[in-house]
This record gives structure tokens, sequence and C-alpha cells, in this order.
């Protein structure tokens, strides 16, 4: 039932941008007056910048392995409409069905978003900025955007793989996908704050703009860049697999 399919996409994507990018608003926020910051390391957090890379990049793949271990029977666990539409554009999964699960998965980020706001209060976003992504200094919007489509073809590629190909082996996905995840970002995160998702950023945003903060100059990075390169893997991955 698409009902329920996509009231699982809402609670997945809650559960990945409220535990995954609110663990990198308290990064922020505990960072916060504990040091200078330097061009290439704007106070990400206390532990020094690869060092909370990583740690946010094991609440992100804490999060999606949760999410695809408990809710991908259900709808799959797409979490992310770049996977969404990269599958549709490869024949497996339903057209009619793509704008339902993006929209739920937007309305679970930005619910996640504000609730994160509600449970932290003004400084979740005046200071964490409730974990939205942005390029970082020295990084040109094309270079961040090649950034995101490069992160995002080894997620998706490594999808098709251990979740979508029906030949690999079962009960590894979740694990397989989430330390993926965590790995992209514990080295691109700080070149574009790697989103490799589009509804992670959208729901960040729309905390924030509420908040006073406008990000939305830098949203096409965070939609083009993973779409771009969630497709290119899809497609890859079919034709060196038939």
């Amino acid at each position: 039932m698409l009902l329920k399919r996509c009231l699982a996409e809402i609670v997945g994507t809650y559960i990945l941008v409220f535990f995954g990018a609110g663990s990198a608003a308290i990064t922020l926020m505990i960072a916060h007056g504990t040091e200078k910051p330097n061009p290439f390391n704007i106070g990400i957090g206390a532990l020094g910048g690869l060092g909370d890379w990583f740690a946010i990049g094991m609440a992100f793949a804490i999060a999606i392995a949760a999410v695809i271990y408990s809710l991908g029977r259900v709808s799959g666990a797409h979490i992310n409409p770049a996977v969404t539409i990269a599958l549709w554009s490869i024949g497996k999964f339903p057209a009619k069905d793509v704008g339902p699960y993006i929209v739920a998965q937007l309305i679970g980020a930005t619910l996640a978003s504000l609730s994160f706001l509600a449970c932290v209060g003004p400084n979740a976003a005046l200071i964490g900025g409730l974990g939205a992504t942005a390029p970082f200094p020295g990084i040109s919007y094309g270079q961040a955007m090649l950034t995101e489509a490069i992160g995002t073809f080894v997620l998706m590629l490594v999808i098709m793989g251990v979740a979508v190909d029906e030949r690999a082996p079962p009960g590894f996905a979740g694990l397989v996908i989430g330390l993926t995840v965590g790995g992209v970002i514990t080295t691109i995160g700080n070149i574009t704050g790697s989103s490799l998702n589009p509804a992670r950023t959208f729901g960040p945003y729309v905390g924030d703009w509420m908040m006073g903060v406008d990000l939305w100059f830098y949203f096409p990075i965070y939609v083009i860049g993973p779409i771009l390169g969630a497709i290119f893997a899809a497609w890859l991955y079919r034709y060196l697999s038939t």
C-alpha cells in the first residue's frame, strides 16, 4: 500500500535527519567558543576536524542501518530522493510512486529538523545550523557539486550491489550502506558537509530559514550533484552486471 510505504519513508528520513544532521549541529554547539576557526576548519568540533567528521559519519551510519533493518521491508528505505530517482531511471521503481516518495522524504526531513529545533532551542539553528550543508571556505559551487556527485555515486553503487541486485548475500545491506555513508562523510564532510541526499539538506534549510538563516542559494548543489551521481552509478552498475 503506497500510503504505508510513504509513511515509512517519512519515519525513515526523520530518523536520518534528526540523528544524522542533529549530530552535526550538536558537534558545532559543543565546539562553540572553544577553538579559533581557521580557513579550512570553521569550528566543526572539539575533536579537531577529521575526528569530528568520523563521529558525525558514524551517527549517520547507525541511523541509516537502523532505518534499513527496521523499515526496508516496508518501503525499501530509500530515504533519499536521489536514490528514488536513480532506481526509477533504470526501471527498478514505478514512475507513479516517485513523486509521493520524494514528498514523503522531504516531509520527514523537515519534521526532523523542526523537532530537533524544538528539543534543543534556537542555538540548534543559530550556532549548529541544524546540521545544514554548505560548501566550506575555498570550495567553489562547481567543486561542491562535483564532490556531491562523486560521493553519491559511491553510495548508489553500493546500494545497487548489496540491496538492489538479487544475487547479493542477504542481511548485510544495512550495515554496508550505513558504513559507506559514514566513510564518505568522513572524507568529504569538510568539503561540502557531505549531504548525498537532497532531503537531508532540505530539512535543515527549512528550519534555518525559519530562524532567519538563508542558505537556499546552495540548495541546487545538493539536488543536482546527488541526482546525477546516483543515476550514473545505477546505469553503470546495470551495464556492468548484465
